[in-house]
């Protein structure tokens, strides 16, 4: 019995993959703007960050000092406590990502001591001039900065 129909070539390995790619591109290329609505709208909670560990009595005084101020914002000695508490966490996060790293390095004593007495400057004139602008802060710009302290903790 002789059949007239002729054969189907097969496909060669090389076209078959080339077509798997082709319909994985365009299903990619559509799925794009979906995705890209999506991220646009949690574009504030899809940004990279750092953020540093710190011990437990300044994460208490941290939440001590932000609780003390959004419950009684007219207190007048706001603006210090956050002063104080802005210092001591702008000297944990500089120890946590330049003082722990040069320890684990082994840069020897003198590196250290050197990179601490730095580090020790930067810090005081931070703190100086974020307490120049903390202590004159109205309650609602003082709610901002403890806001944004909450959502980092």
């Amino acid at each position: 019995m002789a059949s007239s129909a002729k054969p189907t070539p097969k496909p060669s390995p090389k076209s078959a993959t080339k077509k798997v790619a082709q319909v994985a591109v365009k299903t990619v290329k559509t799925a794009i703007p979906a995705a890209k609505s999506t991220a646009a709208s949690a574009s504030a909670k899809a940004e990279p960050s750092l953020r540093f560990y710190h011990s437990k009595a300044l994460r208490e005084k941290t939440h001590s000092v932000l609780s003390a101020l959004e419950s009684n914002p007219d207190h007048a000695q706001h603006g210090e406590a956050m002063a104080d508490l802005v210092a001591e966490l702008t000297e944990a996060g500089m120890d946590y990502y330049f003082m722990k790293p040069l320890k684990l390095a082994q840069v020897g004593f003198v590196g250290e001591q050197s990179a601490r007495l730095g580090m020790s400057g930067a810090v005081k004139l931070i703190s100086s001039v974020s307490r120049n602008y903390i202590v004159r802060m109205d309650k609602t710009q003082l709610l901002v900065v403890a806001r944004y302290i909450r959502e980092l903790a």
